[in-house]
Formats: C-alpha cells, structure tokens, sequence
C-alpha cells in the first residue's frame, strides 16, 4: 500500500491549517494525528489560545462538518444527543437529532457539566453510535470528538471519569505563542488578515472530502513498526502499572492508542516506518491523562510528565 498520498494530505493539512493558526506547528500535528487515526483529543490551555478555532478550521481543511457544544451545568444529555418529539400533524415521534450528529464535535469547557452529561459522549466516542429511547443511530465514520478544558479554573468543574479519560487518545496542551508569534498575531489583528477573518472569507481550501478521510486512514496500516519496537512501546505502557509513584497506571487503551499515534506521527514526518524517537515524543501526550499518581508524590511536588520520563529513561532502547 502506498503512504505517498498521506503524506501529500497531512503536509497540506498542516500549511492550510497555518494560514489561520500562528505557530502552534506541534498542536496541529497532534490533532491532526488524532483525525487520520480516527480518535479522539483532549485539548487543554487557557483562554485565547485558538483552541475552537484550531477545530473549526481542521473542519474545513478536511472538508468534514463541524459542530461546537458549549457544556454547562445545566446541560442534560438530551440536548447533546437529541429526543423523540411527539408530532401531533403525523400522529407519531419523530427524532430531533443533537449536535452530535455531526464529523467534528467540539465539546467546549467539557468539564464544566456533571458527569451524567459527559457520560453522553461514551457510546459515540467508541462506537460511532447513539441510543436514544432504545433505539441506535450511527454516527459519521470519520465522527472526533475535540473536548477543551481550562487547566487554571477548576471553580465549578466536574473531573471527567477515568472511562472517558482513556477514550480520549491525546491530551493536547496549548501553550500560549512566544514573542514573535504574538507579535504576528498582533499585527494580523489590525488588518483584514485576522485570522477569524481569514477563515471566513474562505482563503483556507479543503485539501480534500469527508469521504476520502476514512480511505487514508487505512494508508497508516502501511507504516513499519518492527517487533523489536512493538515490546518497546508495550513495555513503556506496562511500566506505569508498577512504578512506585503511579496510583492507576495506563491499560491496553494506551498501548494501541501508543502504536497508532507513532505510526500517524512518523506519517507526517514523512517517514514509512516508525523509529524509537517517534514512540518517545508521542508517549507524554498518550498517556499524561491516563495516569494518576499517589497523593504522597504528589505532595512532594512531582508531575505526571517528569514519572513518565522516568519511565522512558529506565527503559531499554532497542537498536
């Protein structure tokens, strides 16, 4: 199977993407890594860091439907997913469908509704399906759920459950621009070329349909991950179930999460095989907010982050 179109799709992904997005060349790659897998993204950083926008734009650059849910408090289920509405004209229930009928969901602030609400989202995040009133309804096949959260203000937020944690294939974290992006952005913000005003007089193109998306999907099951680097990549997995500081370590989820995100990774870098460094880069942000460390470490100071390069230093590399 040849990977040459991949590469041509997500190189332009990326430049299309750049147009709107300043900087930010990493989170891009992620989610896009996320997309041509077929998973889900947990993005998290403060506000005004283009983390709708990033979304909106992926939507029309890869020519998929997007909607945006803003989660409340006093969100309830229904309204994400839709209900049975008497119709008196016909005598009979007809289905209002929810925003989650759509290819790319943005589920904005996620942590801000209560845990019934967030549990909305499991079915559809593993089986692209929704029950409502017993009966199921598929979703798009290239369905992503892009959920964002404020890392500073927790007043008000409800955590989300492990379950859904582990749907979520990436935590990407959004870091504000440095100097000379935030310059760029400042100069853009007085002219035509503000980046919102980019997007909607159209200067992004598609560089390809919603419908041609789950076909290069399959184009990662061309890409090369030798045995040696499969026991790697479990092994590193495996490690945070017993390291001395990691109350709940990451389950089989992560490993296949962990094998697909270097395949997607080595992917855009142009490559049709997966090297060590691949798996190494892509480890943090698969299994950060999948772990949870005991409270004594934590006390102490020490991150999810700093465990995990713990791990990758104690383990083996195979050449």
């Amino acid at each position: 199977m040849n990977t040459e179109r991949l590469k041509e799709v997500l190189t332009q992904a990326r430049q299309e993407t750049g147009k709107v997005i300043i900087g930010q060349h990493d989170v891009i790659e992620k989610a896009l890594i996320c997309i041509f897998t077929g998973n889900h993204a947990l993005i998290e950083g403060v506000p005004g860091v283009a983390k709708t926008l990033l979304v909106r734009t992926l939507s029309r650059v890869l020519g998929a439907e997007f909607s945006r849910i803003q989660f409340t408090p006093d969100l309830m289920p229904a309204d994400i997913i839709g209900t049975n509405v008497f119709n008196l004209q016909r005598n009979e229930f007809s289905l209002i469908k929810g925003p989650i009928f759509t290819s790319f969901l943005l589920a904005d602030e996620i942590n801000r509704a209560p845990a019934k609400t967030q549990s909305a989202l499991l079915q559809a995040m593993q089986e692209r399906l929704v029950t409502i009133d017993r009966e199921t309804h598929p979703l798009p096949p290239i369905f992503t759920v892009f959920a964002t959260q404020n890392p500073i203000e927790y007043e008000g937020t409800y955590p989300l459950p492990e379950a859904q944690k582990d749907r979520f294939m990436l935590k990407i974290t959004v870091a504000a621009p440095d100097r000379a992006e935030e310059l760029t952005l400042a100069q853009r913000t007085m002219t035509k070329d503000a980046p919102e005003t980019l997007l909607a007089q159209d200067i992004v193109q598609p560089v390809i349909k919603a419908e041609d998306l789950r076909e290069l999907r399959q184009e990662l099951g061309a890409v090369v991950l030798r045995e040696e680097l499969t026991a790697y990549l479990v092994d590193i997995v495996r490690a945070t179930r017993s390291h001395e500081s990691i109350l709940v370590g990451a389950g089989p989820r992560a490993t296949q999460s962990l094998i697909m995100a270097a395949r997607a990774y080595a992917a855009i870098s142009g490559r049709d095989f997966v090297t060590p460094d691949d798996i190494k880069i892509m480890t943090p942000c698969v299994l950060e907010h999948r772990l949870i460390l005991r409270p004594e470490f934590e006390i102490e100071g020490m991150t999810v982050l700093e465990v995990i390069q713990q791990i990758l230093q104690q383990i083996a590399v195979p050449r």
